[in-house]
C-alpha cells in the first residue's frame, strides 16, 4: 500500500476523526542527603543528556527516525505526495482538542523546529497452506482457511511516525499540551479533515513506555454508527517527541480495539535513546 492507497487510508481514519485521537549523581550520607541527592540526580541527569537537551536538525531527525528492517514484520516507507496533511486541513469543535487532532493526523503538534516522518506497516500473517490441494472440490479446511487469511490480511495496524524536535523546552510542554487535550476531550468532540469532521465519542488513556516519559491513548470515533477505534502514543526522548498515531484496517471495519503497536514505539524509542 504505497502513496494514494497509503493517502486514501489516513484520510479515511481521519474523517473517521483521527483525534479521533510516550542519572544519577551520589549524596551525602549526612541529614537531608535523600533531598540532595534527588536535587543532584535531576541535575546529573539534565547533563548527562548533552546535546539531546538542545533541538536536533532536519538531517539529524532522518538519521533516528525508523528505516526499513528495523521492526522486525515490519515495512518502513517514507511519505509521498499527498499522504498526509496540514494543520490548515484540520479542525475541531473545541480548541483544547485540536492538540489531539493534530497528532493522530500525523501533523506535528506545537511549534516545532525540525521533523521527520515515515509510515510503518505491519506485514499480514502468511495465509496456511490448503489441505487438499490438487483437489477442485473446497473442503470445509479449505474456507477455514481462507477465511483466516482474510482476517490475517485485514488484522494489520499501519502507523504514521512522526519525530518532532523543539527549542527551549517546547517538547515538554507540547507533550503536556497532548495531556491536557485527552483528559479535557475523554467526552467526545467532533473534528478531522475540514469538510469531513467526524464525532469522536471517547479518549483512553492507555498504558506505554519509552524515553523521559510517555503518554498513550485510545481514540475512539464513531462512523455511520459504528465505532472506529484508533491509537496515539507519544515519547519524549530530550527535546524530541516521537509521536505514532495508528489504525487497523480489521478494527475499522469491526469496531473492535486493537493492541498498540509495541514493537513500533519501542524500536523509535531504542534509536532516540
Amino acid at each position: 500500500m504505497r502513496s494514494t492507497a497509503v493517502r486514501r487510508t489516513a484520510l479515511a481514519a481521519s474523517a473517521a476523526c483521527l483525534a479521533l485521537l510516550a542519572t544519577a549523581c551520589g549524596g551525602s550520607d549526612s541529614g537531608g542527603g535523600d533531598e540532595e541527592k534527588g536535587k543532584a540526580d535531576k541535575a546529573g541527569k539534565s547533563a548527562s543528556s548533552g546535546p539531546a537537551a538542545g533541538a536536533r536538525t532536519s538531517a539529524e531527525l532522518e538519521k533516528l527516525i525508523l528505516a526499513d528492517g528495523d521492526v522486525e514484520g515490519h515495512k518502513v516507507d517514507e511519505l509521498g505526495p499527498g499522504d498526509s496533511v496540514s494543520a490548515k486541513e484540520v479542525s475541531s469543535d473545541n480548541d483544547e482538542c485540536t492538540p489531539l487532532a493534530h497528532a493522530q493526523l500525523g501533523v506535528p503538534v506545537g511549534d516545532p523546529a525540525a521533523t521527520a516522518r515515515r509510515i510503518v506497516t505491519q506485514e499480514p500473517e502468511k495465509p496456511a497452506d490448503s489441505g487438499t490441494e490438487g483437489s477442485e472440490e473446497l473442503t470445509e479446511e479449505d474456507l477455514e482457511n481462507f477465511e483466516d487469511a482474510i482476517k490475517g490480511a485485514l488484522d494489520a495496524t499501519t502507523t504514521m511516525v512522526t519525530l518532532a524536535s523543539y527549542e527551549d523546552g517546547g517538547a515538554e510542554k507540547t507533550l503536556a499540551d497532548l495531556r491536557t487535550a485527552a483528559e479535557s476531550c475523554s467526552g467526545g468532540f467532533t473534528g478531522g479533515v475540514k469538510g469531513d469532521e467526524q464525532k469522536v465519542t471517547g479518549v483512553k488513556e492507555e498504558k506505554v513506555a519509552g524515553g523521559e516519559e510517555a503518554a498513550a491513548w485510545t481514540v475512539t470515533s464513531e462512523q455511520d454508527g459504528e465505532k472506529v477505534p484508533f491509537k496515539l502514543a507519544v515519547v519524549r526522548q530530550g527535546a524530541t517527541l516521537a509521536v505514532f498515531s495508528s489504525f487497523n484496517i480489521a478494527a475499522v471495519g469491526s469496531g473492535e480495539d486493537f493492541d498498540l503497536p509495541a514493537a513500533v514505539i519501542e524500536a523509535q524509542a531504542e534509536k532516540l535513546a
